[in-house]
């Protein structure tokens, strides 16, 4: 491979990154405990512990079942908690659809939200995209 493919190939690569997280949505982020299933997406299936409930701003008729989401945890919605986020992301699969009342746009496993926030905070705010 030449030096300019070389280059072009890490422009591509860099520009598709930038436009990823260019195009991330804001939200608020919960969680819920098990038991994860039935699922309003795949009834029975066990579908692990990396899975999330989308709220109707997102669930889109059911649009959103079995994709994939990307969740970065940015801040806090209360005092309790000043500082929930772990830094990093998760990656989550939507199973359900997060119940009438629900007070967030992803509503994700308790495995999931400990893995980026502090599960003390109860509720953070989020940047979310479809991976």
């Amino acid at each position: 491979m030449g030096v300019g493919t070389k280059v072009l190939v890490i422009t591509t690569m860099s520009i598709c990154l930038i436009s990823s997280a260019a195009y991330a949505s804001e939200g608020t982020a919960t969680f819920y405990t098990p038991p994860y299933v039935p699922s309003a997406c795949n009834g029975y299936q066990n579908d692990g512990v990396m899975i999330a409930a989308a709220s109707y701003a997102i669930w889109n008729n059911g649009a959103v079942c079995n994709k994939s989401f990307r969740v970065k945890c940015t801040g806090a919605t209360n005092q309790g908690t000043p500082h929930p986020c772990r830094g990093g992301s998760v990656l989550v699969k939507i199973v359900d659809l997060c119940p009438a009342g629900c007070q967030a746009t992803i509503d994700l496993s308790q495995e999931a939200f400990s893995e980026i926030a502090n599960p003390d905070a109860g509720k953070i705010k989020i940047e979310f995209n479809q991976a």
